[in-house]
């Protein structure tokens, strides 16, 4: 039977498949601690209360593509490069997206009005990552080779989304409602989109590696074509509602080192 357990399990087995997985990963960490990074060192004289919190996100992104390689060197394995249409974060910037990096390598500081694209950017796509890492917990948390990985991978997640609905909702109270459920939907919808061409292009790559046949990765593809329409058509609102977290200032000490990696 055709499942998500067995496809990532297909994926992890074989040395080329799980390298590509791993280099796509730890690419798009590397590139979500740079920007974080660069935020933190320009985030808006008013906001400077959250340059802390913003540097312990950009940490814990550095931290996961440590991981990654990490788990590729205990193979014997070296990174590769990553398919430019299966980098999900590079596609999201080409679609205007969060903020662009030409700005971010400016030594100019950001705007409060900047600082709301970027935690509503953040809210979307720490939703998709926490979605994520939750379903790779519950089919492989006890993996003897990924499972304290993913564990802690997840857990940082969780983190990130808590922190954007807390700062979202306070910049709300401040004024800032309008322009967030704004930047919330335009952000949902496009990434949507972004997510199914990504997954289409990664699963593409994975079934030339692994020599599927064309029935199964046809019904891979109708697979991703049907989540992407229900997410245009109602999952989307997941990714821009707002609650208060259960865990409360979420980034508000250092972040959580990995020794084990």
């Amino acid at each position: 039977m055709l499942t998500a357990k067995n496809l990532f399990q297909e994926i992890i087995d074989n040395d080329e498949s799980f390298q590509l997985f791993c280099s796509i990963a730890a690419s798009g960490e590397a590139q979500g601690g740079w920007e974080n990074g660069r935020i933190a060192a320009l985030v808006a004289p008013g906001l400077r209360d959250l340059a802390p919190k913003i540097s312990r996100h950009g940490a814990d992104e550095d931290k996961h593509g440590r991981i990654f390689h990490a788990l590729m060197r205990k193979r014997g394995l070296e990174p590769v490069p990553v398919p430019p249409e299966t980098d999900y974060t590079m596609l999201l910037e080409q679609r205007g997206i969060g903020l662009a990096h030409d700005k971010l390598r400016r030594e100019e500081p950001l705007s409060e009005q900047d600082i709301v694209v970027y935690l509503s950017h953040s809210r979307v796509t720490e939703q998709r990552a926490a979605d994520q890492m939750e379903l790779l917990v519950k089919y492989f948390g006890d993996h003897p080779e990924l499972g304290r990985a993913i564990h802690m991978i997840d857990n940082d997640e969780v983190n990130h989304l808590a922190y954007c609905h807390e700062e979202l909702l306070r910049l709300n109270r401040q004024g800032h409602g309008r322009l967030i459920q704004r930047v919330l939907r335009e952000c949902a919808l496009a990434e949507i989109q972004v997510y199914r061409d990504v997954s289409l292009a990664v699963m593409s790559h994975m079934g030339r590696i692994l020599r599927w046949p064309k029935a199964k990765a046809a019904v891979l593809a109708a697979g991703i074509h049907a989540v992407y329409a229900y997410e245009r058509a109602a999952g989307w609102h997941k990714m821009v509602d707002l609650r208060m977290p259960e865990r409360r200032d979420a980034l508000g000490g250092p972040a959580t080192p990995a020794p084990a990696f």
